[in-house]
């Protein structure tokens, strides 16, 4: 089922639709405020909002973007309020207290089976400048085209190429720092998107 089905099925008063897009989207949106936040919490906290916000707003969706696109404009916003209202530089560790919980979330407990590569994940996006980060995550974890991320943040394609050169370069630089190679596999980073 589309999701502009499941939409329109939610609001002819099919609550089980809006289970689906739930089931659909919740592990994209804990990410993506996860790495954008740099903690559980934060990610978690956002995640319970940003699921209100849809289940609230969903009446107002107006199908000029896609769901998905929609959806992660709710969560950017949400995850760079935290932030900004936060005003201090978070450290991205994930101790035991952090674990990620989302119930029959399978990619979810693969990932935390694998702390390091979360340590590493974290300590990476951690050098990042909060604009540079959003762009890279955006690309490089949700896999948004420039485009959806323009459409996202409201910021200018070419900006966003820049940020992303950038992000990419400093990334690489870290990631040759942590393993002593020349052209690092950014793949261990991995993708959690699901």
């Amino acid at each position: 089922m589309t999701d502009e089905e499941l939409v329109k099925r939610f609001l002819k008063g099919d609550e089980s639709s809006f289970n689906l897009i739930v089931k659909k989207y919740q592990q994209k949106i804990y990410w993506h405020a996860r790495r954008l936040t740099g903690n559980h919490f934060d990610a978690d906290d956002i995640l319970q909002e940003v699921l209100m916000v849809i289940y609230e707003k969903l009446k107002d969706y107006k199908f000029e973007s896609s769901l998905y696109t929609w959806i992660f404009r709710i969560t950017y916003t949400r995850s760079l309020n935290l932030i900004n209202k936060n005003k201090v530089k978070r450290f991205f560790s994930i101790g035991e207290e952090e674990m990620p919980d989302i119930s029959g979330n399978e990619d979810v407990v693969r990932d935390v089976e694998n702390r390091e590569k979360l340590r590493l994940l974290d300590k990476v996006l951690k050098e990042l400048p909060i604009k540079q980060r959003e762009v890279f995550v955006m690309r490089h974890f949700d896999e948004l085209s420039y485009e959806e991320i323009a459409e996202v943040t409201g910021k200018s394609i070419g900006g966003l190429k820049a940020n992303y050169f950038h992000a990419l370069n400093k990334v690489t630089s870290l990631m040759e720092r942590e393993y002593g190679k020349k052209e690092p596999d950014l793949r261990i980073l991995g993708r959690q998107t699901g």
